[in-house]
């Protein structure tokens, strides 16, 4: 077996045992890849194999048509949503997929997660959208592949873009989050499943609970990642 992609598999293999580490995973229920874009290629999970049993050459490298390049393993079972993503977004690096508890919970639910304060502000000025449930033509077609088509068109419909919004609930199914690099996409799956957990207590203390209002929004967005931001050093 080759170095060529040893990077990006233990880059990959890191970023794949943060998430037991940070709760967001039971078992097998989750994966992240990370991409190469100059060899056109990503590394990813093997499917269904326990984080404690993971090590970086047993990352499957997969291009961005979904096919595998190098590995003994078969990649994950959402391997091919993940390629969909890589292949139409050029900037992102890192994909993340839970099932982590409370973002579940909304996407079961078929619901956005409103934007009810400042910790969701300092990440998205908009609520966490939610994609609709998959049509049945879909399901009975590509189903991993249809995904990637079924996050893409949710954010097309809502006017958002990939850039501003790397989250995102898929219905009746679960979470994945995106970024720049396999760091920030696990950081935003973290942030997501603590957003969604607040969120439900937000509602369980106060059912009718105002969203926050768009001055504050905007305040605690533009503090962390506007052009006069002053957050952190």
């Amino acid at each position: 077996m080759s170095n060529r992609y040893q990077g990006i598999k233990e880059q990959a293999y890191e970023a794949n045992m943060q998430l037991p580490a940070l709760g967001l995973v039971l078992f097998t229920f989750g994966n992240v890849s990370v991409a190469d874009r100059a060899a056109g290629v990503f590394a990813i999970k093997p499917s269904g194999v326990p984080y404690v049993q993971l090590s970086p050459d047993k990352m499957v490298i997969v291009d961005f048509d979904g096919q595998t390049v190098e590995g003994s393993g078969r990649p994950s079972s959402d391997t091919k949503t993940h390629a969909v993503l890589y292949k139409h977004w050029e900037e992102i690096g890192g994909i993340v997929h839970t099932h982590s508890t409370y973002a579940t919970a909304w996407a079961q639910a078929q619901r956005d997660i409103p934007v009810y304060g400042t910790t969701h502000a300092d990440h998205l000025t908009a609520d966490v959208p939610c994609a609709a449930p998959m049509s049945d033509e879909m399901i009975k077609g590509n189903y991993e592949y249809q995904t990637g088509f079924q996050i893409i068109q949710c954010l097309q419909e809502r006017g958002l873009s990939y850039k501003d919004v790397e989250m995102m609930l898929v219905g009746n199914h679960a979470p994945f989050t995106w970024g720049k690099t396999a760091d920030k996409a696990v950081y935003n799956a973290a942030v997501l499943e603590e957003v969604a957990r607040m969120a439900f207590l937000t509602e369980s203390i106060r059912p009718e609970c105002p969203k926050l209002k768009d001055a504050l929004i905007k305040k605690h967005f533009e503090r962390k990642h506007g052009p006069d931001a002053y957050y952190g050093q």
